[in-house]
């Protein structure tokens, strides 16, 4: 007769599993891969750096250049911009929809650092595309002090 020597209990860890298991199985909501700023109506926002300015792309594809409202007030720049449903016609069935297009309201606090004057945004592609000039520092010039 062979004896084996077994190093682990046969139910240690399942119930650990299985509340492992349910969890991956949720939505992306409630894994740790999450965003917390991505909720319900909000768009993307990717924020580049470059030599003089920086450059906020906003993803919203299907709106129109007259649906977006860009404010700046109080060094706060706030990007909102909302779609009017069109009004269905009778004759018209549904028959599936899948998307809509949501409003949306973002804010972003401005640095001192960007000259707030000169901010200007295009919308190409459903890309929303604001360029943050940078202020042009004054540097205090050396001067030469003659000692008398």
């Amino acid at each position: 007769m062979t004896s084996v020597k077994c190093n682990s209990r046969p139910f240690e860890g399942t119930l650990s599993s299985f509340v492992d298991n349910l969890f991956s199985e949720l939505p992306v909501l409630f894994r740790q891969e999450y965003d917390g700023n991505m909720t319900k109506g909000s768009v993307p926002v990717n924020v580049k750096e470059t030599e003089n300015a920086f450059e906020m792309e906003v993803v919203a594809p299907g709106f129109e250049k007259a649906d977006f409202k860009v404010n700046l007030e109080n060094n706060l720049l706030t990007i909102s911009a909302e779609r009017k449903t069109e009004v269905k016609k009778e004759t018209e069935k549904q028959i599936r929809r899948e998307y809509s297009y949501r409003s949306f309201k973002r804010s972003f606090t401005i640095d001192k650092k960007i000259d707030a004057t000169n901010i200007s945004a295009s919308y190409i592609n459903g890309v929303l595309v604001l360029n943050l000039p940078g202020k042009e520092e004054v540097k205090a010039s050396a001067t030469e002090i003659k000692i008398n």
